[in-house]
């Protein structure tokens, strides 16, 4: 049997169960707190990743990462990558023939639009049955899967994009004809 006394002038409870209960509270204090400070920090994390990308060419992931860890910024490459899709920032080609980090929307616009970069990406197309594979410059995939998935075309079931293919799923042979010759005419434009 745990003995319990209660402190008369501040109500505090004594014993076991009463360490228990200010341990527990603490706990939570700290997590409270962990996760806030948690949300300021990849907020002034996310905000040093914008600046340095507008700011420079920057080519790779392991050149922002040593640019961050320059700013006091250790992070790892998964949270890196997923620092740069929530920012919807991709790797865009350069006319020199190689690829720096852009923003790939501005804030007015929320998603890229097909038409703008589909003729940027752009280098074939094939398919089969329902499926088109639709091949694009490297690091073109991601946005142009999220430009199409954003345009709603009644013809796409859905997308996958890696890193130079995107998959396109149509709802019938007929449809993905439809959607080759849109996506043509789009890319030639």
């Amino acid at each position: 049997m745990h003995k319990l006394c209660i402190n008369k002038h501040t109500g505090s409870v004594n014993g076991a169960r009463g360490r228990a209960e200010r341990r527990a509270q603490a706990l939570a204090t700290a997590a409270r707190s962990a996760v806030s400070s948690g949300m300021a920090n990849k907020r002034d994390r996310q905000a040093t990743i914008r600046e340095l990308i507008e700011g420079r060419a920057v080519e790779s992931q392991e050149e922002l990462r040593k640019l961050l860890l320059h700013r006091g910024w250790d992070v790892t490459q998964s949270t890196l990558s997923r620092d740069l899709r929530e920012l919807r920032i991709a790797r865009v080609p350069m006319p020199d023939g190689g690829a720096r980090y852009a923003v790939a929307a501005t804030a007015e616009d929320e998603s890229p639009r097909l038409d703008a970069l589909l003729p940027h990406f752009f280098t074939h197309i094939d398919g089969v049955g329902e499926l088109i594979v639709l091949h694009t410059l490297r690091s073109g995939a991601q946005p142009i899967s999220e430009a199409l998935d954003a345009e709603e075309w009644a013809e796409i079931i859905g997308t996958i994009g890696g890193e130079d293919t995107v998959l396109i799923i149509c709802r019938s042979a007929t449809a993905r004809e439809k959607v080759i010759r849109r996506l043509k005419a789009l890319a030639e434009a």
